[in-house]
């Protein structure tokens, strides 16, 4: 199995995600492009100590860029949604910004 850290590279915190956790008690988290829903289940249950009950994933296509007469893309990546199962949560709040 590839290293947790190569499946699971960092939690996405927006609006949407936010409230995504409140209604549903689903998080997004940004995943290596060769990470399998199996693969990124077993690493969220390894990582967080919960119990995973559904995996979704969405390539997100990586946008053109201008710099001046120079032109560029940025790189393509994948985002799950995981969704837990009931009673299970995950505190992803930074400790050093944690009043």
């Amino acid at each position: 199995m590839a290293e947790l850290r190569d499946i699971v590279v960092r939690p996405i915190l927006t609006e949407k995600s936010s409230a995504a956790q409140e209604a549903t008690n689903t998080y997004a988290f940004e995943v290596g492009l060769g990470a399998s829903k199996f693969q990124i289940k077993q690493a969220i249950e390894r990582l967080f100590d919960v119990e995973v009950s559904s995996v979704r994933t969405v390539r997100v296509r990586g946008k053109t860029k201008r710099f001046g007469r120079y032109h560029g893309k940025r790189s393509n990546w994948k985002k799950a949604y995981v969704q837990l199962a009931e009673g299970n949560t995950i505190d992803l709040r930074d400790e050093s910004q944690a009043g």
